[in-house]
């Protein structure tokens, strides 16, 4: 391109087009080289002055949907995570089965006395000697963030049931840490509260390592509101039903089957499932 073309991003903010922004956010897909090179250069020749960056994502989704349903549902991961709402309970369990993958033992609303009061904890995770507390925080908005004061709450949640353990035996050699994990991202302050505190923060590309998005391809735990032969209806029925992955579909087709799909649906949905649990 000859001259710059600005795009408006989801804040508002202003930048010029970078191709190789797009390029990276497309490898994510898994789909070939070839076919990212492509996708991105015909998106180019389509770019106009003041475009949005929802726009050009959903340009990039529909030429991936008809390339491979399961190459478009990885590409759409972000989009996926936020609808797993209305509620913070499937985003509660998809943090809680993440955890699980990477060898914790989980309890989801856990009711616990503190040293003042009762607090309702979101995830519990327990491993070897170490024990968190884990806080949820679900957007369905990726305009929404956490300020400053999810961590200072968190963090004095998270004293006043440490100092009810500490007078346990069985939990006085423990390694306790409390956590907030969130879908969006977190304030400048709030990283800087965390840090200090040493009260843990993972959201979508923080920190840098180990990040949600990162652990998400780790465990190739995929949320099933990614997969595209799913109706939204079907997806917000099964997760009242407390199914929120992809890989509960493969290992037991049975379930939609109580959902009234048809056959060929059926079968379209199983084969998309395989082939993200499959990758």
């Amino acid at each position: 391109m000859s001259k710059a073309i600005n795009i408006i991003k989801h804040s508002g903010e202003i930048e010029a087009f970078n191709i190789n922004k797009l390029i990276r956010s497309l490898r994510h897909s898994k789909v070939n080289e070839n076919t990212v090179i492509q996708i991105a250069r015909e998106i180019e020749s389509h770019l106009q002055e003041g475009m949005t960056t929802k726009q050009i994502y959903e340009m990039a989704y529909n030429m991936l949907k008809n390339k491979s349903r399961s190459s478009s549902a990885r590409y759409k991961l972000k989009k996926a995570i936020m609808q797993l709402g209305p509620t913070g309970y499937p985003f509660e369990k998809y943090i809680g089965k993440i955890l699980e993958h990477e060898g914790f033992k989980t309890d989801i609303g856990v009711v616990m006395q503190g040293h003042c009061i009762t607090h309702e904890v979101d995830v519990t995770a327990l491993k070897d000697n170490n024990h968190f507390l884990i806080e949820c925080k679900f957007h369905s908005d990726q305009g929404r963030f956490c300020n400053v004061k999810t961590p200072l709450y968190i963090h004095s949640r998270f004293k006043d049931l440490e100092k009810q353990w500490l007078k346990h035996q069985d939990h006085s050699l423990k390694f306790h840490k409390g956590w907030v994990y969130t879908n969006t991202r977190f304030s400048v302050d709030a990283i800087k509260y965390g840090v200090c505190s040493g009260l843990g923060l993972v959201s979508w590309n923080y920190p840098t390592s180990n990040n949600l998005k990162s652990r998400i391809d780790a465990s190739g735990l995929h949320p099933l509101t990614c997969l595209t032969s799913l109706t939204k209806r079907e997806k917000q029925g099964l997760l009242n039903k407390g199914i929120v992955l992809c890989k509960e579909l493969c290992d037991a087709p049975h379930l939609l089957e109580t959902m009234g799909i048809k056959e060929l649906q059926l079968k379209s949905i199983i084969k998309e499932a395989n082939e993200l649990c499959n990758n």
